[in-house]
């Protein structure tokens, strides 16, 4: 999809992903080597009472699975950055995420007729249906013209 096939209101959920307690510690082990995130044993005496994923592992899987659904990944000329980050609810070994995402604002480029950029607000939840995050992204995309 292109930037007109994204209008203010439109919506999508992806397919979901599992994190499994061996994909936790090995990608915390590398990027964010934290007790809770790492070592079961001080995991368990923790304020989370177990391993949790670390909220930027959480934030690369869900946009896997973003770019797998195909929303907007042809027309995609990347993006300035995130805001409103939030971590809400820890993700366990055994949760399921999935991403529902809500275009929020449209405008195109008013010096370049081939792009635009569109506001989109992502919440990912949990297989409970409980919001473990959400932020909002600008994507620059393609128009197809």
């Amino acid at each position: 999809m292109y930037f007109d096939d994204l209008p203010v209101g439109f919506s999508h959920e992806t397919a979901s992903a599992t994190f499994t307690e061996h994909e936790i510690i090995e990608f915390a082990r590398k990027y964010d080597p934290q007790p809770f995130h790492t070592d079961p044993e001080a995991a368990a005496a923790s304020i989370y009472g177990g391993i949790i994923a670390s909220g930027f592992q959480t934030l690369i899987v869900a946009f896997d699975l973003i770019l797998g659904s195909g929303v907007w990944t042809e027309a995609s000329m990347g993006s300035p950055g995130l805001d409103e980050v939030r971590w809400k609810l820890p993700v366990r070994p055994g949760d399921s995420i999935r991403v529902r995402m809500t275009v929020t604002a449209s405008e195109p480029s008013s010096s370049r007729a081939d792009r635009g950029r569109t506001t989109i607000f992502y919440e990912i939840l949990n297989q409970k249906d409980e919001i473990v995050s959400s932020y909002y992204a600008v994507q620059l995309l393609k128009r197809q013209i």
